[in-house]
């Protein structure tokens, strides 16, 4: 017996030649509009099969030395001390010409780690440990010699003009996947060299805009979500709330399809949920002891970059589609910016060194690393001489490093080359806007399809540019 007409919705398919079944489909896609318009954080499909649900970036505020820590160039060892000719940026700016530096050797040394073989140095020992777990890519190029231009173009793929940061596209195309916290957050962020521009929303609606955990400078077990509701007893907010939404809903009647009102109104929404459940996530008391001493919390030098570390590793549990742990503070030269004094390079690598390998311990042996992308690095190198003759580097966005490690990524790698001194990115070159495109593929968002209609043309992470490295992808 022939039983396909046996359901509604079968019967709607093959009767009146299926117009009954378009028009089913049609009323369950306005219901499917109208939720997302009630609810723009609802979780949306990707444009194709995703590796990754979420990324962890480890941003290192002020430009690490990739020729002190993961660029090894023993041309640096043999003309040390060496006054040579280079094509320095900086000068060429000034003079539009070359400069007369002087050659300087690395300060850490460097060893061949683990069963991949990179050359890593003792500058971050407990990274080193982790090589066979993440891609060294050691061909980065960028834009803006300065912090402020070059951390911009980092975050939001443009130097100068406001625009959304990648945390906000990442939230903007793929919804969020708890509704009771934010879609992004940016663990201690910097008020300086773009600021809020770093973790903002620009002109995606402004649902979208990063939540900011704290800020440089406050140590973070001074940092929570608690202060949401600080001074009110539970019935007061309950009712201030309420009366709060009452008039919301009076005045979205007044202006329907407002996009503005509307992201307000959601982010009150999500403040109130966020008052009951963002607290808990980070709670770092429910950790065990074993888990505390492996990010090096309570630890003197560790403690505070451990918890950053520790919270962002409970919010990606909890469903937070972008977290960015920020290691800088908000001085015009930030943590890693060492123009004179490079030996102080150490000291902040003992601060996040084990935090760093004990997120990525963590995230292993819990089996989120197979789906989380944790991101390495800050907005550019430094250059393989030193500054005026002196104790320290200045900044060079032509080549640099930075590492990937899981969420799809080839593990155990270094992809790309600089220049014999480390200089120049000169084989398989990576621009910033060829990682964000990567990053986003991963994700299941092709970068040339995340757009979004502002000033009557289409807007992108990645302006015009951007291809996805698929050399690094597993």
């Amino acid at each position: 017996m022939n039983t396909s007409l046996h359901t509604r919705r079968a019967a709607l398919k093959q009767l009146g030649c299926g117009f009954g079944y378009m028009a089913l489909a049609g009323l369950a896609a306005q219901q499917q509009a109208r939720a997302a318009l009630a609810n723009p954080l609802v979780p949306r499909a990707p444009h194709f099969p995703p590796k990754a649900k979420r990324i962890i970036f480890l941003f290192m505020q002020g430009g690490v030395s990739h020729v002190d820590s993961f660029d090894w160039k023993p041309r640096l060892l043999k003309d040390d001390g060496r006054m040579m000719d280079f094509d320095d940026l900086r000068s060429i700016a000034r003079t539009g010409k070359g400069a007369t530096q002087r050659v300087m050797k690395p300060l850490w040394e460097f060893k061949q780690r683990g069963q991949c073989g990179t050359w890593t140095s003792e500058l971050f020992p407990e990274m080193a440990k982790h090589v066979d777990d993440f891609c060294v890519v050691r061909s980065m190029h960028t834009e803006g010699v300065a912090h402020g231009p070059a951390t911009l173009f980092l975050h939001t793929g443009t130097t100068t003009f406001i625009r959304p940061s990648m945390g906000s596209w990442v939230l903007y195309g793929l919804g969020t996947e708890n509704e009771n916290l934010p879609g992004f957050v940016s663990i201690a962020p910097s008020l300086g060299n773009g600021g809020p521009r770093n973790h903002g929303n620009a002109f995606l609606p402004a649902i979208y805009q990063g939540t900011a955990l704290g800020r440089a400078g406050v140590l973070a077990k001074d940092t929570s979500f608690r202060n949401i509701a600080a001074g009110r007893a539970p019935e007061e907010a309950r009712r201030q709330f309420d009366l709060l939404r009452e008039m919301n809903a009076a005045q979205l009647a007044q202006k329907p399809g407002d996009s503005e009102l509307e992201a307000v109104i959601n982010s009150y929404e999500l403040a109130w949920r966020m008052q009951s459940h963002a607290p808990d996530v980070v709670d770092l008391a429910k950790e065990s002891p074993e888990t505390l001493a492996l990010y090096g919390i309570n630890e003197d030098k560790t403690d505070n970059f451990g918890r950053q570390c520790l919270m962002a590793r409970r919010l990606s549990e909890a469903g937070v589609r972008f977290v960015q742990v920020n290691y800088g503070d908000n001085t015009n030269n930030p943590a890693w910016d060492q123009h004179s004094n490079l030996p102080k390079h150490g000291e902040h690598a003992k601060a996040v060194d084990k935090p760093v390998a004990g997120l990525l311990s963590d995230l292993k042996q819990r089996g989120l690393l197979e789906d989380t992308i944790v991101w390495w690095g800050g907005e550019f190198g430094r250059t393989p001489y030193a500054e005026k003759n002196g104790t320290g580097r200045d900044h060079n966005p032509g080549g640099f490093s930075i590492w990937l490690a899981g969420g799809g990524i080839k593990p155990g790698i270094a992809y790309g080359a600089t220049d014999e001194f480390g200089h120049f990115a000169i084989e398989d070159k990576v621009h910033m806007h060829d990682l964000h495109a990567t990053l986003l593929h991963q994700l299941g968002l092709d970068h040339e399809r995340l757009t979004f209609r502002h000033d009557g043309r289409d807007y992108r992470l990645t302006d015009v540019y951007g291809n996805v490295v698929r050399d690094i992808l597993a």
